[in-house]
């Protein structure tokens, strides 16, 4: 609500036409949310009037023009239906859906509505009256409250099914299309330590639950090293131990936070900008080797020489680190990417291995998470491509050579080094031009002489000229991020016309809606999902698709 003070205030400093056209522009549609637009000198006076008025009335009788929010309902006894988007469940109450986070189907319980829509509802469960048949005790010490495993509760042959029904449920009511029987979900290899990659934020203030908050006895503006939490962007969820990566790299995120906060290093305040632990990235690999990145923000004199410190601390604790890294980083978010890396101890790079074959993988590198399940991923996507026992039809039906094969959004050429030795000619297209020289760099160390990568904006390369120069392709894999594939590159697809497309998708929901715009030429022969995530909702899909 507009103060009538301040709104006097801001009059007062609104002495030209300049000035009065931009505070009715701020203060009118910050007020009721709207985007910006330029307003007249007359409509901005006009505007700002009313509310004048308005917030005048509400200072003189506020009970009256205040609108009374009703008091949210405790809904007692409810049974939990289904799983739903996002990890949550669901249950009806009247006409409307109510999601809940952090139980499973089959849960008695008491929900307390949080929020509520005109067409669903959200919740939170306030005590158990009976528990599911179908539940898992949960492992993890910061389940309930970090929000990076919430299916942890499900046992995992359940959430093996909920994510081959999930994958179905998308494909047949977004693609619309007709759907061969899908092949079983491939669970992973590893439930539990199957990640090669963690990025924990540093704080000066830690989460604290509800419980904690009452607690007197808890000194409260502690720093913290952990996971952001859902709608508190400033503040870091302190991580004891995580189980998504070997212990080890517990023990090393432990030792900085106790190093730093032992030495009086300052922890990042995202609000106002200053402090100088930042953020802190962990990578292992097949191989063995393990790289450490710790961002710093260096704001006080001094801040280099801390930052050093703490490295050499870290480096002799332990040896174990084959890459140590850091960067300075004055931007106001936490990415990486246009940043300069600089090497404390050791290499840039480790390797990832896979097969017979060596992946190197920087920094700002793109590795799939999983490693050991990755594998699996692509050995479905070389089989979709070449199998003549997956397919119907025949790739070499006019020539004795390879297929040629274009690999879409290659990242750092895993796919496309990966299926190189079934193929005449590999050519990879990627947005990152840092990925490319990788994806360059892996094809070299394995000795792989049939790839050529191209950087840029994949509408913009994959054009009907790019394809008259180097060849129309035979197969065409492709791996969009989550937003799936722009309109144009559907297009120039199809006019590319290859024998089959090879799409590997981690959103379903996406991937449904490009098959839907391929279908005019293409069928989908067949359907793989692969669980890539444990305790998560999310699922990559793998899906084959040959010309008319």
């Amino acid at each position: 609500m507009f103060c009538f003070e301040f709104c006097k205030i801001t009059i007062f400093f609104a002495h030209t036409q300049e000035n009065w056209a931009k505070i009715g522009n701020f203060y009118i549609y910050s007020y009721f949310g709207l985007r910006p637009k330029v307003l007249t000198l007359e409509k901005a006076q006009e505007k700002l009037g009313f509310l004048l008025a308005y917030s005048y009335l509400c200072s003189q009788n506020p009970t009256k023009m205040a609108r009374k929010k009703k008091p949210l309902p405790l809904l007692e006894g409810v049974t939990i239906e289904a799983v739903a988007a996002e990890g949550k469940c669901l249950f009806h109450w009247d006409d409307l859906v109510v999601f809940v986070p952090f139980c499973v189907p089959g849960d008695l319980c008491d929900v307390q509505i949080r929020r509520k829509k005109h067409s669903f509802a959200e919740g939170e469960v306030v005590r158990f009256i009976q528990y599911s048949n179908v539940r898992a005790t949960p492992f993890c010490q910061h389940f309930g409250i970090c929000g990076g495993c919430k299916w942890q509760n499900l046992p995992y042959p359940e959430q093996l099914k909920f994510k081959q029904q999930q994958v179905f449920d998308q494909l047949t009511r977004i693609g619309k299309i007709e759907l061969p029987e899908f092949r079983p979900i491939l669970g992973s290899v590893k439930t539990q330590e199957y990640r090669n990659k963690l990025d924990y934020g540093c704080a000066n203030k830690r989460w604290l639950t509800s419980e904690q908050l009452k607690d007197e006895t808890l000194v409260k503006d502690t720093p913290a090293i952990g996971f952001h939490i859902t709608g508190a962007f400033d503040k870091i969820l302190p991580i004891e131990k995580c189980w998504l990566m070997d212990d080890l790299h517990n023990q090393i995120r432990n030792e900085i936070r106790d190093y730093a906060i032992d030495n009086g290093i300052s922890f990042f305040d995202l609000r106002a900008q200053v402090g100088l632990l930042r953020d802190v990235i962990i990578r292992n690999s097949a191989s063995g080797e393990l790289m450490v990145i710790i961002q710093f923000h260096y704001d006080e004199t001094g801040g280099e020489a801390e930052a050093k410190a703490l490295l050499q601390h870290i480096a002799d604790k332990f040896p174990q680190i084959t890459s140590l890294m850091y960067l300075d980083n004055q931007k106001c978010n936490d990415t990486i990417g246009d940043q300069d890396i600089l090497v404390f101890k050791g290499t840039d790079h480790i390797f990832e291995l896979m097969e017979d074959l060596k992946f190197k993988v920087g920094p700002k590198s793109f590795y799939q998470t999983n490693t050991e399940q990755a594998y699996h991923l692509y050995s479905v996507a070389r089989e979709f491509a070449f199998s003549s026992q997956t397919s119907q039809t025949s790739l070499t039906s006019e020539s004795s050579e390879l297929p040629l094969v274009y690999d879409l959004y290659t990242g750092t050429g895993t796919i496309a080094n990966f299926v190189a030795r079934k193929a005449r000619k590999v050519i990879g297209i990627e947005y990152v031009p840092e990925a490319i020289e990788d994806a360059k760099v892996n094809s070299e160390i394995n000795g792989i002489n049939n790839t050529l990568f191209f950087a840029g904006d994949m509408k913009d390369i994959l054009t009907d000229d790019f394809i008259a120069e180097h060849g129309r392709p035979d197969v065409i894999i492709t791996d969009p991020p989550r937003a799936g594939m722009h309109p144009d590159v559907v297009k120039t697809i199809l006019r590319a016309a290859p024998q089959r497309i090879v799409y590997v998708s981690c959103n379903p929901a996406t991937q449904a809606r490009d098959l839907h715009d391929l279908d005019v030429d293409y069928r989908v022969v067949a359907v793989q999902p692969v669980d890539m995530f444990p305790h998560t909702p999310h699922v990559e899909n793998v899906v084959l698709l040959e010309r008319r």
